[in-house]
């Protein structure tokens, strides 16, 4: 059977095609004794053994331009390696077992996003401290959070975070933070359900299936998995598009058979198959639709860029026009929600940001280039290097789909070029931040995942060339997604003394406080956002920015001076804001230094706090004296 071949939709109906299955996985087909059979059954329990005895040799504390690289020690990417060779001969052995494949991908996904939940002392990456912050400021008011200041999105795309919150209270937990750590585990295990139903209603070809949920693992390296409301939204996302492109072969197996049921069957089985199948004549069933409308309200409730993808793929969906009967319900129901949403609990801030909504419809070609902010400082060198290479997997993973597309007829008929071009009007319409064309890719690479397997699967009789030549194009992929994955690393971890500064902040700090960081990168810092003033100063004008680095010691005095604040200020410098700035190139690398070495000479600055890689100081300002005639002088 040629990969062409086990392409092409089947017309028989969903029984049938089980049972095709079946008889050809029982067929005479050579068996993987031998030496081939000793290395798939090895090679997993020797890569996992690898990955454990690594983890004993993690040193954090190497960590710098090339983050987990410099940590993590040879005994790894050994692991990594002889994972990847396992996997490619499961892959490519005559006799193809699924069992396999999958405890290879879930050892692959094991070792990918473990890794930094076993060996980080703590909650990797600010925005996912942010996040668990505001899951527990929604429980402390039953809702929205009143004066919630740049975090007021969370307010009106509030379904993840409460979500987070009626768990909570559903379990008694105290927090989000215990189980946000492995968060980017669960995430990247429950997405491979939907990705597995998505993949089968295109090709009955399991080797096929599993090489392309082997290459998104192994090519998904922008990161969106940890603990977040657009990784959330992404899960759903995939099991919407699965049940509508699963219910779209139904149909056409439906259709393309007799209207009347099997005299044979039973009748248990005749009552499921009117629930949860197509009508004779096409369309959807009231159960599966109803489980899309709370999908779809999760995805529309949680997160503002999620819902425009949904829409953008199932319009493309709806171009063919036999589609249109199992899309446009569907469809009109996604766009209906969205518009809803927007017009009421989303209403005030897509108001204040409409502006900026519509430059972005103008500005195609900044859309499409990555994030682009005010960067007075130079970026690390290697840095670069890394982020060229992860963005070349990005293009070989958009060049192997096009060839598989060119090659395969099969392909082109299926929904996967829809699905693969759909993210490009969101990505032309809005920068979304400077983050859209990552998040363009990462709506692709499900689609852009199953093409590539299919340009690189070998054959059953492939020579040996043929089949090293694809186990290098494996580690090659999946050396640029440890690059895009890895690398930033230095920044996105916290040492216990780092959040040990922001917890005497929290225990101590007055309400109504001012609390200034250098940049964002502070584990929890938003801790009782809605009762603290926070100021980051890259997120400052630009010319406050260059005023910083100017004057360290004048701009945080004038940034920190409010004499309509009643409460201190205080200034949080830790070792992840200098490796952020050295990472970035937001500020000059040394920014960090700057300021903590200017505050530390000025009399109006206290150190209340400090270990080896967090400080905090107290702002105290200069009080007036009286004047000798009555009035007042300053010193």
């Amino acid at each position: 059977m040629t990969v062409t071949d086990s392409l092409e939709h089947d017309t028989r109906p969903t029984a049938g095609r089980l049972a095709l299955l079946v008889d050809r996985s029982r067929a005479g087909l050579p068996g993987t004794s031998g030496w081939t059979g000793w290395l798939v059954r090895a090679a997993l329990p020797t890569a996992l053994l690898l990955w454990l005895l690594a983890l004993r040799n993690v040193r954090l504390d190497r960590m710098g331009s090339l983050g987990l690289f410099q940590a993590l020690p040879p005994l790894y990417w050994a692991a990594v390696v002889v994972l990847t060779i396992g996997f490619a001969r499961v892959w490519s052995a005559p006799r193809f077992r699924q069992r396999w494949a999958a405890a290879y991908v879930l050892g692959l996904i094991a070792m990918v996003h473990a890794t930094p939940s076993l060996a980080y002392p703590t909650l990797r990456y600010s925005w996912a401290w942010k996040h668990v912050v505001v899951v527990d400021a929604m429980i402390r008011h039953n809702g929205a959070v009143p004066d919630a200041g740049d975090l007021d999105i969370y307010n009106h795309w509030p379904g993840f975070f409460q979500l987070n919150a009626l768990l909570l209270k559903a379990t008694g937990l105290h927090s989000a933070l215990g189980y946000a750590v492995w968060y980017p585990v669960l995430a990247n295990l429950l997405l491979l359900g939907p990705l597995l139903m998505l993949f089968r209603t295109v090709t009955r070809n399991q080797r096929l299936v599993w090489g392309g949920i082997w290459l998104y693992y192994a090519t998904s390296w922008v990161g969106q998995d940890y603990f977040a409301p657009q990784a959330f939204a992404y899960l759903l996302y995939v099991l919407v598009l699965a049940l509508v492109m699963r219910q779209l072969s139904v149909t056409r197996s439906i259709v393309g058979a007799a209207d009347a049921p099997r005299a044979d069957a039973a009748p248990a089985a005749q009552a499921m198959s009117w629930v949860l199948e197509a009508p004779r004549r096409g369309g959807w069933r009231p159960a599966p639709f109803v489980l899309l409308l709370v999908l779809m309200a999760g995805i529309v409730t949680s997160h503002p860029l999620t819902p425009l993808m949904l829409i953008s793929t199932l319009a493309m969906l709806s171009l063919r026009r036999a589609n249109r009967r199992v899309v446009l319900p569907v469809l009109g129901a996604a766009v209906a929600m969205t518009f809803a949403w927007d017009d009421t609990v989303a209403r005030s801030y897509i108001a204040r940001n409409v502006n900026d909504l519509i430059a972005g419809l103008s500005a195609g070609d900044q859309n499409v280039r990555p994030a682009a902010a005010v960067k007075l400082g130079v970026i690390d060198h290697e840095q670069v290097v890394v982020s060229y290479l992860a963005w070349a997997t990005t293009g070989t993973m958009l060049l192997l789909a096009g060839y598989a597309l060119i090659r395969h007829r099969s392909l082109r008929r299926s929904g996967l070029p829809l699905t693969l071009f759909a993210p490009l009007p969101v990505l032309i319409g809005n920068n979304y931040g400077g983050e859209m064309v990552l998040r363009a890719y990462l709506f692709m690479l499900p689609a852009a995942a199953l093409l590539a397997a299919a340009a690189l699967l070998p054959g059953e009789r492939s020579g040996r060339i043929r089949r090293t030549t694809v186990v290098v194009a494996m580690l090659a992929l999946l050396g640029g997604m440890f690059c895009g994955y890895y690398t930033k690393e230095n920044m996105n971890y916290f040492t216990t003394q780092e959040v040990a500064a922001v917890k005497y902040l929290k225990d101590t700090a007055p309400l109504g406080s001012r609390i200034m960081s250098v940049s964002g990168t502070v584990p929890g810092g938003q801790r009782f956002y809605d009762q603290y003033h926070r100021v980051v100063m890259t997120l400052a004008p630009g010319d406050d920015q260059r005023a910083l680095v100017k004057d360290p010691l004048a701009e945080v005095q004038d940034r920190m001076a409010n004499p309509a604040l009643a409460a201190p200020s205080y200034l949080i410098l830790n070792r992840a804001q200098a490796a952020d700035l050295r990472l970035t190139g937001l500020l000059p690398a040394d920014t960090v230094q700057r300021v903590s070495a200017a505050v530390s000479g000025s009399p109006a600055f206290t150190l209340v706090f400090s270990n080896h890689d967090a400080a905090v100081y107290r702002y105290i300002p200069s009080v007036p004296q009286p004047g000798p005639s009555g009035g007042s002088a300053s010193p």
